[in-house]
């Protein structure tokens, strides 16, 4: 027991010395100083809105082409003989130029044989004519002397019967003279009365003859295919010696003096913004009334640095299946060059952003699109708090979004994108360059 007592005394001086040296220590600690919590405000820039009627822009794509494309083909066939020069894919052959020649000699002589028949029928024509003339003056003649034979055999009749002067055979002799001149009178009267239709079947000859000459010359003429405008050749199948058929395409021309192109839009969109002019091509047509005639911005898609004008023509179509309405928006040829030769024209083929003005939305407020909510709600600065605002979101175009309702003239919009704020956070406001500090 003495051993136990000799370990346990040492451990109890430590103990206690240990607790006497933590309660000094104790004694000697100093409270710390309190500490003063304050709110930490949020850094944000923001725009001051103010409301105004802006003019709406639909922006839409399309491919530019040209407005009158032609496929030529040959309206007699034969074998070609003479091919213009530049008769070439992408050459520009000027209006009345001769495109190619097909052999024109066989139309010559057709031509030729019709022009015979036509100087024949003249002819005949001319020669009935005179004839019906001439035996109209021998009648008279005949008329005469059938009424002298008359006369004769009236006479040695009355003689031969009341005065037995004569004989039987004289009296039988002048009454078949007679007879013979009331013959060739009836055979001249029908002869005359046959003239009118022997000259009216000379003339229905004749103009068929003439329509023959007609038709002959038409097909010499279209041997020569000539380039029905400014021409533009986009294709050509001919080459000099092949033997061309009658409604077969040889060239196909396009005319750039007048471009066009087809632009979808979204129905919804063109049923609120396009501008039409109410008036209808027939009251009883379903159809789309007229646009309003705008001039719209061109854009080709792979030259950011130059804009072409053209005017919203007309209505194209309604795709059903896209729900698409699809305008047509032309552009004038003096329209369509650069200006400039380092740039390029504006060409058939060419994809471009077109803009086209449509009608003006009113008293809305202008923010930058990343400032609106999928849930179209705004972040506003009121008081030097953080509002949370639901507006009305009229549309969007390019990188800017319009907004109407929950909004005032004035207000602070926040600009700075922040990520589940708390509602009614102080705020420290940069408009415009200029620092305004939150109020409180």
């Amino acid at each position: 027991m003495l051993k136990a007592l000799r370990i346990a005394i040492p451990c109890m001086v430590v103990l206690v010395a240990g607790v006497a040296g933590m309660k000094v220590l104790a004694s000697m600690k100093r409270p710390p100083a309190k500490a003063h919590a304050s709110e930490q405000a949020i850094r944000v820039e923001a725009i001051r809105v103010a409301a105004e009627d802006v003019p709406v822009v639909i922006t839409g794509y399309g491919t530019v082409r040209a407005l009158n494309t032609v496929a030529i083909a040959p309206e007699v066939s034969g074998r070609v003989t003479e091919i213009h020069p530049r008769l070439e894919v992408g050459e520009v052959i000027p209006s009345g130029e001769t495109l190619l020649v097909i052999d024109p000699r066989t139309y010559e002589a057709m031509v030729a044989d019709a022009q015979a028949m036509v100087n024949q029928l003249e002819s005949t024509v001319k020669r009935l004519s005179v004839q019906s003339k001439l035996d109209r003056e021998r009648l008279a003649t005949l008329e005469r002397t059938r009424d002298l034979a008359r006369a004769e055999f009236e006479r040695l009749k009355n003689l031969f019967e009341n005065d037995q002067v004569g004989t039987q055979a004289a009296v039988e002799s002048t009454e078949q003279a007679y007879n013979g001149a009331i013959d060739q009178v009836d055979r001249m009267i029908q002869a005359l009365e046959l003239y009118p239709v022997q000259i009216a079947e000379a003339k229905s000859g004749l103009a068929a003859a003439e329509a023959r000459l007609e038709q002959s010359r038409l097909s010499l003429e279209r041997t020569r295919i000539v380039a029905p405008f400014n021409a533009r050749v986009k294709s050509h199948q001919v080459e000099l010696g092949q033997l061309v058929a009658p409604g077969a395409p040889v060239v196909t021309l396009a005319d750039d003096s007048v471009l066009e192109i087809s632009v979808p839009l979204d129905s919804r969109e063109a049923q609120r913004w396009l501008g039409f002019d109410g008036q209808r091509a027939a009251e009883d047509s379903a159809w789309f009334s007229g646009l309003e005639p705008v001039t719209c911005a061109i854009q080709w898609t792979d030259d950011d640095g130059h804009v072409w004008n053209g005017t919203l023509h007309r209505v194209e179509q309604f795709d059903e299946q896209t729900r698409t309405v699809t305008v047509a928006v032309r552009i004038a040829a003096e329209n369509a060059l650069s200006g400039d030769a380092d740039r390029l024209p504006l060409v058939e083929g060419m994809f471009c952003q077109v803009g086209i003005p449509g009608k003006t939305m009113p008293s809305v407020f202008r923010l930058p699109r990343s400032a609106v909510s999928f849930k179209n709600t705004v972040y506003a600065a009121r008081d030097g708090r953080l509002c949370t605002v639901a507006v009305d979101l009229v549309r969007d175009q390019g990188d800017e979004a319009f907004v109407a309702g929950g909004l005032s003239e004035g207000d602070l919009v926040v600009t700075t994108r922040l990520v589940d704020p708390l509602e009614n956070a102080l705020l420290d406001v940069e408009v415009w360059g200029a620092k305004e500090e939150s109020e409180g």
